[in-house]
């Protein structure tokens, strides 16, 4: 395969790409003006106080306050300016919007395996609507992954047993780079592709052409009740040894230890391959682990199927809403994998 060609600078193609730009020219117009200042200073002193004779004796140099003072604030302020605008920018970047459209992605030697919440899937190929912010949520099967589209200023480690997010909202049509930019492997700099924005009407039939896939939440279920979670986390708490976990996503859940936690992508993961880490208040540690028998892209299958049972509820999360522990030592197939034990 060719590698593509990548221009000096990237085209500008997201919300946040022009303020990411707009601090990293400042950052470069700092250095430079410093740059050359300091080194213009420098030629002009050593050239106007150089040594005339070998018998010159310098005249003695006394100290200056005001100028003392002056080369300390001055940069302090600089730096407070590239600070207070840089985490501007990371918050903005780290912060995804509530209302963004999900898609599930999993980094695997060598290639991104891509999930739409409507089920399309697409390798090494990012379809997205221009004009309408999107979150990924981001795993990898094996090594360390690093997800990168420069168009879009865009950049974040993929890593094993964690969940990873990243938004965009995408301003312009067209194809974009997309790169793995961690080295992962004899064939990293293979793991390439892009992003196609689209306008919404021509993303819309995009959909409606690639619609015969099952969606991520549909197949969580499936392996929800495939692996018997349903007889220890029912709907509405019906199973008795698990909590419920209808509605319990984003919600704050009480542990044993008397601690609160929020039900978000990372703590349902935990719960599935690592149940005994966080027990819920009024639950014991009876549920198996699911770690290896899962594989992450049917982790996030699950994870997707939980967040679809949101319910309107007035009952705090702690009990009854929250996902922890699970099946008993029966045969572990009959133990679920959702949201487990905490």
């Amino acid at each position: 395969m060719q590698t593509p060609w990548i221009p000096f600078i990237p085209p500008s193609a997201s919300t946040l790409s022009g303020k990411v730009d707009a601090l990293y020219f400042y950052l470069v117009g700092v250095t430079i003006f410093f740059t050359l200042m300091i080194s213009g200073v420098l030629t002009f002193f050593v050239i106007k106080y150089r040594r005339r004779n070998p018998y010159e004796i310098p005249r003695p140099v006394a100290g200056s306050l005001k100028l003392e003072t002056m080369w300390s604030v001055i940069p302090f302020i600089i730096a407070m300016t590239m600070f207070a605008w840089g985490a501007q920018v990371f918050f903005q970047q780290w912060r995804p919007p509530t209302n963004a459209v999900e898609i599930y992605v999993v980094g695997k030697q060598w290639m991104w395996k891509i999930q739409h919440t409507t089920g399309q899937r697409e390798i090494n190929e990012l379809h997205v609507p221009v004009g309408r912010k999107i979150k990924l949520i981001m795993t990898t099967e094996d090594v360390i992954h690093d997800f990168f589209i420069p168009a879009f200023r865009i950049k974040a480690d993929v890593v094993p047993g964690r969940y990873t997010t990243l938004w965009f909202e995408a301003t312009k049509p067209g194809r974009y780079h997309l790169f793995c930019a961690e080295y992962c492997g004899t064939n990293h700099s293979g793991m390439i592709g892009s992003v196609v924005a689209l306008e919404p009407t021509e993303f819309d039939n995009w959909l409606g052409g690639n619609s015969s896939q099952q969606s991520p939440a549909v197949a969580g279920k499936q392996m929800y009740e495939t692996l018997g979670c349903v007889s220890c986390h029912g709907a509405a708490g019906e199973g008795g040894r698990g909590p419920a976990l209808e509605g319990i996503f984003g919600k704050q859940v009480v542990l044993n230890n008397g601690q609160s936690i929020n039900a978000d992508e990372a703590y349902i993961r935990e719960s599935i391959v690592n149940p005994q880490a966080k027990l819920v208040t009024g639950f014991g540690p009876i549920m198996p682990t699911f770690q290896g028998q899962v594989s992450e892209e049917q982790l996030l299958q699950i994870l997707a199927f939980i967040k679809s049972l949101q319910i309107e509820t007035s009952q705090p999360a702690g009990r009854a809403a929250s996902p922890v522990t699970a099946p008993s030592p029966a045969p572990a197939s009959a133990a679920s994998p959702a949201a487990a034990n905490r």
